[in-house]
């Protein structure tokens, strides 16, 4: 994935310049080492030879090269990383809180959401707090990774530059459901970002869109289904909304759209229209284990991942 924030860049750099040394040293390397090995081995030279007793340039050459390897290395390492500790005094901030094993974001208003939701092009500075453990707050599009420790303030900052969704995970092993700590980074623009803000918490479109993430990480549904394409078990969710389907209802095969009914049909009797391609039996019915609010908030999830009907 490119990379979707101010700092991409920079770490990237780093990161090529670091991988291409030394793949060129280990292709170099061995490569000198097979010479040898064909040049001087035993038949060719039967008796070792003992005249080379020492040389001090090449013990120079190979002292002061890798050492200037390094600091180059050291140099685009540290200028990836210097400005992420210099925080633009604009930066909004907003408060995370890490606990066994979820996110809490709180904003400067106290609105508070399971999800990170920022504002393109503008810069966000993150207080990380952890209430139990150490936990790792990581946005691997963003290029961005640091340590939550309890008791200790830190911080992190980044300027969006892409709309769309992203994983932010825990990236420090916190304890049996560690990878549980897993959410999203919402870029939106401006408007909707303000709109938000002011909205009352569980109110706006997107409170109910996280909302509906929560109760497909909850229920387990991840497990079959994706959010990003890949297809699993089951069908993923991406992109799927308004498209029409085979499904095979009762050993015929007909053609629906998905679309609200739909969903709501396949989480309370999901054998009934099972898409073609897939197996039936496999996912339970949630009647009793997911409510119709939940339902509707799920609906508006699997929205937000696109289709023919946006």
């Amino acid at each position: 994935m490119s990379g979707a924030s101010n700092f991409a860049e920079g770490v990237d750099l780093a990161f090529y310049v670091i991988i291409g040394i030394s793949v060129f040293f280990l292709v170099g390397i061995t490569a000198v080492m097979i010479y040898f090995v064909f040049k001087y081995n035993k038949k060719r030279h039967p008796k070792a030879d003992t005249s080379i007793t020492g040389s001090v340039k090449l013990e120079i050459i190979w002292t002061v090269i890798p050492t200037i390897l390094v600091l180059v290395m050291f140099y685009f390492g540290w200028a990836g990383f210097a400005p992420m500790r210099d925080v633009p005094e604009d930066a909004i901030p907003v408060k995370a809180i890490a606990r066994m094993w979820s996110w809490t974001f709180e904003y400067e208003n106290g609105k508070k959401s399971d999800k990170l939701i920022v504002p393109k092009d503008r810069p966000v500075k993150i207080n990380l707090v952890s209430v139990d453990v150490i936990h790792n707050l990581y946005i691997p599009a963003f290029r961005v990774k640091e340590d939550v420790v309890p008791g200790r303030n830190n911080y992190m900052w980044f300027t969006a530059n892409q709309y769309g969704s992203f994983d932010l995970m825990c990236a420090e092993y916190c304890g049996l459901r560690h990878s549980y700590m897993l959410t999203t980074v919402e870029v939106v623009n401006n408007e909707e970002w303000a709109e938000w803000m002011l909205t009352p918490e569980g109110e706006s479109d997107l409170d109910r869109v996280a909302a509906g993430f929560n109760v497909i990480k909850t229920n387990g549904c991840v497990a079959c289904h994706s959010s990003d394409g890949t297809k699993l078990v089951a069908n993923s969710f991406k992109g799927i909304w308004g498209l029409d389907r085979k499904v095979v209802v009762d050993g015929k095969e007909q053609t629906i759209k998905i679309d609200a009914a739909y969903i709501r049909q396949s989480v309370y009797d999901p054998n009934s229209q099972v898409v073609l391609g897939y197996n039936s039996g496999i996912m339970p019915s949630y009647i009793g284990m997911i409510s119709d609010t939940e339902v509707e908030q799920l609906i508006e999830y699997i929205k937000s991942l696109g289709g023919d009907a946006q």
